[in-house]
């Protein structure tokens, strides 16, 4: 059979499969890849070469430094130091989403959202404002910035490394800013004055992760909260925390009021969900006693779990003191939840069956905590130290700043900051490793290496040339409105980054049929395919659907307008900065 049509018919089924995910998008880009391959249609080292390519080795790169900043609390720590200085709770949450898409231009969205998840939930909760006229604009806000930079989103780190095998020059680090900013400025607008008209009214339903735990917490000399109030703290209304007791001096204070004044040395047994402790540990200058005086050797992993306690447990009836817990195991309890409410201290606390103990310890020690307790879930991903968060800031500016003014390349100055990374042990390998996003990369491997097959075999250009005939009366500005309500179209059942890779070389090749510059278009598919609003298919809106208790008709109603948006100030803009 004739190559192009050996292509083209191997191209339609991928557009198939990637549509329907009837097979998930990695699997299909991989058996895409196989029948280039078995075709005779690439030779294997055509066929590898995207799995080595600066394009993909920068994604991976840029997916563990996220995780860097994550592990170090910088983010969360944005969003506390907001939380802490807020006047007026809906100023402030817009702010916040302000500076959600400020971040997003720099990190992964769905991992900005993510973080950001609990600090507007509980935000919208202070202002009175259903949770579900908030946590959609938080997902589109992530969304919009990740328009701003190169780095933004994996999807317009895709175009920029498919651009070479084009022969077009790659996306500078801020060119998408001259429509990205505008785009993000009002989307924002439209998300403050607009959406919540068009949102529902809706509770908050958090996951069951977020289960309250009672831990003991001591103030550290230099905490923020010697010295206040309850109430000035905000332990509450800022962090989530309830203070249930406070012992001092051998005495101990149960259900302190609003106007009791906390002291350095102070033990606050606080009620909270796991990520509210874990973040108030490294933000509020408070330690656990128990894991201060955790011995562990320098060369093991610190793991932290959660672990049900089983019927027949040796701590059954006993507090983790009496039952000698640390010398026991080697680990160090931070934490305890249980299904009926307490307001007792942790300390005084006798283990029941059914308590779930959140545990902190080595590796080894983790793995052997016996038949008596079950671990339930690692939450070792969670845990964040500030202290680290300078040197995990300085590493991800430093590459951006570098790759950004040009002064090495940018998949050059990623890597060299994993490296660092890894060498100063802000994060483990094995955290490294998890931390990419395999289908991802997978996935723009894959086609990239079709790409060079699409061009190669001749398709590209039969099949630009029948597209040139049907959209060369629309003129330029037609052409790219139809591109780009094409790849929006695409972006709803398929990945953003298979949109983007599919509809890519089609545009390339219909303006260069038109004789037309094939940068706007460029430019206008690489905005479409991040902008994915009209349906909650994109990872940054599933975090938020369950918990915003949305529908899938709130996402049309809101993101159909939000669509129209970035589509008419695209085409405003686009033509202007990059002519046709």
């Amino acid at each position: 059979m004739d190559p192009v049509m050996l292509v083209l018919i191997l191209f339609v089924v991928a557009l198939v499969l990637f549509a329907t995910e009837w097979l998930p998008v990695d699997v299909t880009a991989l058996g895409l890849l196989s029948a280039l391959l078995l075709l005779g249609l690439l030779t294997p080292k055509e066929a590898f070469a995207g799995f080595g390519s600066d394009t993909v080795l920068t994604l991976a790169s840029l997916f563990i430094l996220t995780r860097v900043l994550l592990r170090a609390g910088v983010i969360e720590w944005i969003g506390a130091t907001l939380a802490r200085r807020s006047r007026n709770a809906t100023g402030t949450l817009r702010a916040l989403l302000g500076t959600v898409a400020s971040v997003s231009a720099f990190t992964s969205n769905t991992a900005t959202t993510a973080v950001f998840l609990p600090v507007v939930a509980g935000m919208a909760r202070r202002a009175g404002l259903p949770a579900s006229r908030a946590l959609m604009p938080l997902a589109f806000a992530s969304i919009l910035g990740g328009t701003i930079t190169v780095i933004g989103t994996s999807t317009n780190l895709v175009v920029s490394g498919a651009l070479s095998g084009s022969g077009q020059k790659p996306l500078g680090f801020f060119e998408l800013a001259w429509v990205g900013v505008p785009v993000a400025v009002i989307g924002l607008l439209y998300l403050f004055f607009v959406a919540p008209r068009l949102l529902p009214a809706r509770d908050a339903q958090l996951e069951d992760s977020l289960r309250a735990y009672l831990a003991d917490l001591t103030v550290a000399p230099g905490s923020v909260l010697a010295g206040q109030t309850l109430r000035t703290t905000g332990l509450g209304r800022d962090h989530g925390l309830t203070v249930v007791a406070v012992r001092r001096e051998g005495q101990t204070t149960y259900g302190p009021g609003p106007g009791f004044v906390v002291q350095e040395g102070d033990t606050l047994t606080v009620e909270g969900p796991t990520e509210r402790i874990l973040v108030g540990k490294g933000t509020l200058g408070v330690i656990s006693k128990s894991e201060e005086r955790l011995p562990l050797d320098g060369t093991d992993q610190v793991r932290l779990v959660e672990a049900v306690v089983m019927p027949g447990s040796p701590l059954l009836g006993r507090t983790l003191r009496e039952a000698r817990f640390r010398e026991r195991y080697g680990a160090s309890v931070l934490a305890l939840h249980r299904r009926a409410r307490t307001l007792d201290r942790l300390g005084k606390l006798r283990v029941q069956v059914g308590d779930v103990l959140l545990v902190q310890g080595g590796a080894d020690r983790i793995d052997a905590l016996g038949d008596h307790l079950v671990v339930m879930g690692d939450l070792t991903e969670r845990q964040r130290d500030l202290r680290r968060a300078p040197l995990a800031v300085l590493l991800f500016g430093g590459a951006v700043v570098l790759g950004g003014l040009g002064l090495v390349p940018l998949g050059v100055a990623v890597v060299v900051a994993v490296a660092l990374s890894l060498m100063l042990r802000l994060i483990t390998p094995e955290e490294a490793y998890s931390a990419v996003e395999w289908p991802v990369i997978v996935l723009v491997a894959c086609m990239l290496a079709f790409g060079t097959a699409f061009e190669g075999s001749g398709a590209a250009k039969a099949l630009t040339g029948t597209l040139s005939g049907v959209l060369g009366p629309l003129g330029p500005y037609g052409l790219l409105g139809a591109l780009f309500l094409v790849t929006v179209g695409l972006t709803q059942p398929m990945s953003n980054q298979a949109a983007a890779l599919v509809m890519l070389p089609l545009a390339i090749g219909t303006a260069k049929t038109l004789g037309y510059d094939p940068r706007p278009f460029i430019i206008g598919i690489t905005i479409a395919a991040s902008n994915s609003f009209v349906t909650p298919l994109e990872p940054s809106c599933m975090l938020v659907y369950g918990p915003g208790r949305y529908t899938f008709l709130d996402f049309v109603r809101v993101g159909a307008g939000l669509t129209l948006l970035t589509f008419l100030v695209a085409m405003l803009i686009i033509p202007r900065v990059w002519p046709f």
